[in-house]
């Protein structure tokens, strides 16, 4: 049985890219090498790279200034690169507080500086997005987390700030429109929407850099990694091409699309939760997430019997995070929508057999 890929990350990738890739292994670019083996200084490699730079600043509309970076080190090393290169030892940055990886950043900022928490839905269970107030220019920068994979809820209005605003895109890049030119600075672990696990994408505007009047390590300094074209070091070749080869598919869809898309499978899954008498959403309806639906059941004797009911029924994934429980299904946008109404038709024979 071919299974439906609910998982939040590592998540489902294009099956297209997934056969480009398989070929890649086997011989990259008619070159007789693997991929996995090639020289990253290659003229084809430097090609791919190259590429999917261009790509990225194609689909976002970037600002022509703007410089992007395929890195190592997950979203989670961005938590202290971010401060490292933006806030001064006696400078303020604000972070706003809405789950998990918000809150990693939060204690990773601190390390560099002072950090205020200028919003927080905590209290809420980070079950909402929280009204930010005005941030005003005291600030270094202000950080969001766009989506939340564990709690299900993402912004659909940005904040306003007069300071730089920072952003971790990890879980929600390239699943719609979106006006780059807001932000100077945003990062994306690869593993959700962008391809497979291993490198982060990190967009920044290169006027803010440089200005902390600290040493930074030169690893963790953004400016080495734009001097030297995300080739400062090995980058993870296997990784940056399978982004490519996503951004290509991603292109030959349309960000249109996609949005489109992505906003039919949420209402389909959202609308069976809502309809459901055995299953209710963690989120408010006005903040939940398109990528990422949380629910729990409501008679809790029955979680592991509906998650063994959805596994045999080829839903996969489907278990909530650890800290949270219940259930989360991750509707990036590689799935499609037939395998949303698959968990939804599950759903809808599981209440029939236990309501």
């Amino acid at each position: 049985m071919k299974k439906i890929n609910f998982y939040a990350g590592p998540s489902i990738l294009p099956r297209e890219v997934i056969e480009q890739l398989a070929q890649g292994v086997l011989n990259f670019n008619e070159s007789g090498l693997s991929v996995l083996e090639i020289s990253h200084r290659s003229a084809d490699f430097e090609a791919v790279i190259a590429n999917a730079c261009e790509l990225v600043k194609e689909l976002l509309h970037l600002p022509a200034h703007y410089e992007v970076l395929f890195l190592g080190g997950g979203a989670s090393m961005q938590f202290c690169q971010v401060p490292y290169n933006l806030l001064p030892p006696n400078g303020t940055a604000a972070y706003v507080n809405t789950g998990v990886w918000a809150t990693g950043a939060i204690h990773e900022a601190r390390f560099f500086g002072n950090t205020e928490v200028v919003a927080s839905s905590e209290e809420g269970n980070f079950s909402y997005i929280p009204q930010i107030p005005m941030i005003g220019k005291e600030y270094a920068y202000l950080h969001i987390t766009t989506n939340n994979t564990i709690f299900g809820t993402q912004y659909h209005q940005l904040p306003t700030c007069e300071c730089p605003l920072v952003a971790d895109m990890s879980s929600d890049i390239f699943s719609k429109k979106t006006d780059a030119s807001k932000f100077d600075l945003f990062y994306a672990g690869a593993q959700k929407n962008l391809g497979p696990a291993g490198t982060t994408l990190v967009v920044v505007n290169p006027e803010i850099l440089g200005k902390t009047n600290r040493a930074i390590p030169t690893m963790l300094n953004y400016q080495t990694h734009i001097k030297k074209g995300s080739m400062f070091n090995t980058p993870p070749v296997f990784a940056v091409y399978g982004c490519y080869l996503t951004l290509q598919w991603i292109k030959k869809r349309g960000i249109e699309q996609i949005e489109a898309d992505n906003n039919a499978k949420a209402a389909l899954l959202y609308a069976e939760i809502d309809r459901n008498s055995l299953f209710t959403g963690t989120a408010k309806p006005e903040h939940r997430s398109v990528m990422n639906a949380t629910f729990t059941i409501n008679r809790p004797e029955l979680e592991k019997t509906f998650l063994q009911f959805a596994t045999e029924a080829g839903c996969v994934g489907i278990k909530g995070h650890r800290l949270v429980g219940g259930f989360r299904a991750s509707m990036y946008n590689a799935m499609n929508i037939e395998g949303v109404k698959t968990l939804a038709e599950v759903m809808k024979t599981f209440e029939n057999k236990y309501a």
